[in-house]
């Protein structure tokens, strides 16, 4: 007989409560998917995916903990929605004990449904995530092949085993703790709803405003300088703002609309304010953090992508040779081929070389760039002789200076942008220790003088050797080319770094260690952010969504007076769709003006390293949203029509 109870329930909750069901069969085939990436046997031998799968198992803890918690709260809506029904149970001369054993049946039958329907959705989601996952890898794509991750799908069902016991649980406990008049009265509860007075609603809005603009106003200005106290500052300045919004907006909404009297007597909108005021009021701390969460969802997928292309093209760019080494000197002058001669490091015969030597004169950028944090920054020299060597070995043509001409080099925007501008342009010429120097390239040379992590061209000059011939080397690089295809055994030669003298280092990077390494990490972060973003994004629309059916549930009482008074179903369900299109928006919009400026500033980031276009990758990111935004919102739409429709 319980087990017909708990069936008939399920079946029920199905048409009334779709949103729930949604939400668990997506959160299944999201974990799974992000979880059986190590199943694709073209990815299994790969460093990266190792590591990013170690990453996965670290992360997917965390998201059950979000996960279940959405289970619970999801959960938690529900008994509240049924109190009526188990109150009528209690009458009828059922026990808790029986109850409970009604909850852990449905429990149980929706935990088998929605693993079973979202793990036939993530095989599906899985397949494209691997094909994904071959393009960042850059594996050929008809490398690809069929798989299911067994690893993956007892992962799943252990995870969220766990999560519906404690479900079950958590209903137990919940049920212990009912009497039966406050399950039969729940539905005439109505929260209490105190509206302030309208200037403390004025007074945070205006702070609000206050708080959103110096944080948008540092943000821009100090960029993601960790380092700068200022950026914690605005995201916490942020972060407050983002607070007051929303306590302020149900004040606000209703002041602003009451002002207008045609809007606010026109149709049924004095109800629908009503009605966006009251759960406003009531939900502004969720709805913030709902808001937080939209917004690192935004810029995380919109940036994720682009992040991949802007350090796969600097990569390039930072990488000229196949391997170098470099000695860093700072209180003795060392030289890169006298130092390989003393530790015994030997040049083979399937290798090319060019070694050069770089210089620090004392001058700083700020010296020649007036505008821009330049204080800290020296600009390097570095001899024709040996820049023209460099030119030859990479099979280019040599260039000729004058003693009264130099060359500039620089390729990041923190410097080429300036260089360009304020010194090329303006005049075409420099002034080195009081002579003017005539510039001969017409921009900044955008080139890297040795394989590094990163572009490390930020303001160097090439000038006549004499120039330097009375100053200290301050590092001197050798750069090598291999002849032969047997690569692997002359990275591990290059991959080296140790102490060498007095204030000096050895550092050997090789090409394909450094591809390698920012491959891993680069494809974890994105992999992590990605994997982050849709599941925060599911559950912000998964606890919209709850919060506006919760309404639903709490207003029928008001619906049933609206019916009384005249409404028709066609301006109900009006006011449903106008009130359920208000709340999603609400914090969607404010997320959107974060991720606008959040974006921005990481776009000025990337680009202050590579030149970069998120469109496609923002493209993406806008489709992912949307779709699911869309799914939420018709899904929540057609709940809450059926439980005012069901009720009247």
């Amino acid at each position: 007989m319980y087990s017909k109870i708990a069936a008939s329930n399920v079946k029920k909750s199905f048409k009334d409560y779709a949103i729930y069901f949604l939400t668990l069969t997506l959160a299944v085939c999201i974990f799974y998917s992000f979880n059986s990436m190590g199943s694709q046997k073209a990815l299994i031998q790969m460093k990266s995916v190792s590591k990013i799968m170690k990453v996965m198992s670290y992360v997917s803890v965390f998201i059950s903990i979000i996960l279940g918690g959405l289970i619970l709260y999801a959960n938690n809506f529900l008994i509240k929605k049924r109190k009526k029904e188990l109150g009528i149970y209690m009458t009828l001369g059922m026990g808790k004990r029986k109850i409970s054993i009604i909850l852990v049946m449905e429990t149980f039958l929706v935990g088998v449904i929605s693993l079973i329907s979202g793990l036939i959705l993530g095989i599906g989601a899985s397949q494209g995530l691997s094909t994904f996952a071959l393009k960042l890898f850059d594996v050929p794509v008809n490398e690809y092949k069929f798989a299911v991750s067994t690893g993956a799908i007892g992962k799943t069902v252990l995870y969220f085993g766990i999560m519906f016991l404690l479900v079950m649980i958590f209903n137990v406990f919940v049920i212990s703790k009912y009497k039966i008049i406050d399950l039969l009265i729940a539905g005439k509860k109505n929260q209490d709803v105190k509206f302030k007075n309208s200037t403390i609603y004025l007074i945070a809005f205006i702070l609000c405003v206050g708080s959103l603009g110096v944080a948008y106003k540092s943000i821009l200005k100090v960029g993601l300088n960790i380092l700068d106290p200022m950026v914690l500052i605005s995201i916490a300045l942020g972060i407050l703002g983002t607070v007051l919004f929303f306590f302020s907006l149900s004040g606000l909404i209703l002041y602003v609309v009451k002002k207008n009297k045609k809007v606010y007597f026109k149709g049924l909108n004095i109800f629908v304010v009503k009605q966006i005021n009251s759960k406003v009021n009531t939900n502004f701390i969720s709805m913030s953090l709902i808001c937080l969460m939209l917004f690192f969802t935004i810029a995380s997928l919109s940036m994720g992508i682009g992040f991949k292309t802007v350090m796969d093209a600097g990569i390039k760019k930072s990488m000229p040779f196949d391997a170098s080494i470099s000695v860093t000197n700072k209180d003795v002058s060392y030289n890169i081929e006298d130092v390989l001669n003393k530790i015994n490091f030997k040049i083979s015969k399937n290798e090319k070389s060019v070694a050069h030597n770089e210089y620090v004169t004392g001058m700083k950028a700020s010296e020649f760039l007036t505008t821009g944090d330049f204080k800290e920054d020296y600009v390097k020299f570095v001899k024709l002789s040996d820049y023209n060597k460099i030119l030859k070995f990479k099979n280019e043509k040599e260039v000729n200076l004058t003693k009264d001409e130099v060359l500039i080099l620089s390729n990041t925007d923190k410097f080429m942008k300036p260089i360009n501008k304020k010194i090329i342009n303006n005049n075409n010429r420099i002034n080195i220790k009081g002579k003017e120097y005539l510039i001969k390239n017409p921009k900044a040379i955008e080139e890297n003088l040795q394989t590094a992590y990163f572009t490390t061209s930020f303001f160097i000059i090439v000038i006549n050797d004499e120039f330097l011939s009375g100053y200290k080397i301050s590092n001197s690089v050798i750069n090598v080319n291999y002849l032969d295809e047997n690569r692997e055994k002359y990275n591990k030669k290059y991959q080296k770094r140790e102490d060498y003298g007095k204030g000096g280092f050895i550092l050997g990077i090789s090409k394909d260690g450094v591809y390698s390494e920012n491959m891993v990490n680069t494809n974890v972060l994105i992999f992590t952010v990605i994997y982050l973003g849709i599941v925060f994004l599911i559950t912000s629309m998964a606890v919209l969504a709850l919060q506006q059916l919760s309404e639903a549930s709490d207003s029928i009482e008001r619906y049933k007076a609206l019916r009384r008074l005249g409404a028709n179903e066609k301006m109900i369900d009006k006011t449903i769709f106008v009130q359920t299109l208000i709340y999603f928006s609400l914090p969607v919009s404010l997320a959107l003006i974060h991720s606008v400026v959040g974006i921005k500033v990481t776009s000025d980031l990337l680009n202050s390293l590579q030149k970069t276009n998120i469109n496609s990758s923002a493209l993406v990111a806008a489709l992912i949203f949307i779709v699911i935004y869309a799914g939420y919102f018709y899904t929540t739409y057609v709940g809450y029509k059926n439980i005012v429709k069901s009720n009247l």
